[in-house]
């Protein structure tokens, strides 16, 4: 019998005649996502990690109790396992702008969408992986041009009206080099790209590994994005595990009220015979496995298993 592929299977499942007992997507889970295999696309936040030059990084440490409880906390008093039966981290986050995330046209347009204006139908959507890896192992600032989108369409096919299109550079994997990584020349999308996606291909929004859209004084195209109520993702990491076409991808993110940033977890949904990734059988994530050592918070805030 000949295999669909994941976003296919979702496509056909919410296509059949609706039931008022309809278990369609419980069906689709039990063939395809349950077997399917899942790449984190998202760096973890920290304290020492890449950020745009005119931001601070973000600062971690324990919680604090903000009033005294009787016979429990006293104000001020650092919440512990031993005294509380738990702990809390406080996060002090000088931006929205940080790590992997989703930018809301507010972050540049005064009438523009905030974070906690966008739509539930973010959550799930087909996504598109465009490679640039050997263009940028020649020119660190290549820019995604429309050829390079004609090119992926030559061999997938055309883009699908809604997807999210990531463009793949690998700059993610020099994200330990914090300096580096936020310094032009870098990879970028052209503005051309941009328009083409958008404008003709109707995608939901495009993602890429570094900070920043593109090199130009004065970054024409995160301009153009956010002026014309375009969403996008910055900081994505793990594009090289995902295949080109066929894939899904689920966008989960913070959603401050009227948050001009979003602090994103994107995760790919690749076909059960994708080499990488996990499925549900190898993480089912109830319960969550035990730490090696027991958490112990280290000078820089961050909990850790720590062996005695």
């Amino acid at each position: 019998m000949r295999r669909i592929s994941a976003a296919a299977a979702l496509a056909l499942a919410l296509v059949l005649p609706a039931r008022a007992d309809d278990t369609a997507l419980w069906t689709l889970y039990e063939s395809t996502l349950k077997r399917a295999k899942y790449i984190d696309l998202t760096h973890a936040f920290a304290p020492v990690q890449p950020v745009w030059p005119g931001f601070a990084n973000a600062k971690f440490k324990a919680a604090e109790a903000g009033r005294t409880i009787p016979g429990y906390v006293g104000q001020g008093d650092v919440f512990t396992y031993e005294a509380h039966g738990f702990v809390a981290t406080a996060y002090d986050l000088p931006t929205d702008q940080y790590g992997t995330q989703l930018d809301p046209p507010a972050h540049w347009n005064p009438r523009g969408a905030t974070i906690s204006d966008l739509p539930a139908t973010y959550a799930l959507r087909p996504l598109v992986v465009i490679d640039i890896t050997p263009q940028v192992a020649r020119d660190e600032g290549y820019h995604l041009q429309v050829a390079d989108i004609a090119a992926w369409e030559a061999r997938h096919g055309r883009i699908p009206e809604g997807s999210v299109v990531m463009v793949r550079s690998d700059w993610s994997k020099r994200w330990a080099e914090t300096e580096r990584f936020r310094q032009k020349p870098f990879p970028g999308v052209s503005l051309a790209a941009l328009k083409f996606l958008h404008l003709e291909r109707k995608i939901l929004f495009h993602g890429h590994e570094p900070l920043d859209t593109d090199t130009t004084p004065n970054l024409e195209g995160e301009a153009w994005l956010m002026h014309n109520n375009f969403a996008q993702a910055e900081g994505v990491a793990n594009l090289d595990k995902v295949p080109q076409a066929g894939a899904l991808i689920a966008i989960g993110f913070a959603k401050p009220l009227g948050g001009t940033g979003g602090f994103a977890r994107y995760v790919a949904i690749a076909p059960p015979d994708w080499p990488e990734g996990v499925s549900v059988a190898d993480a089912p994530g109830a319960p969550l496995p035990t730490q090696a050592a027991p958490l112990k918070r280290g000078p820089d805030g961050v909990m850790r298993p720590t062996p005695p």
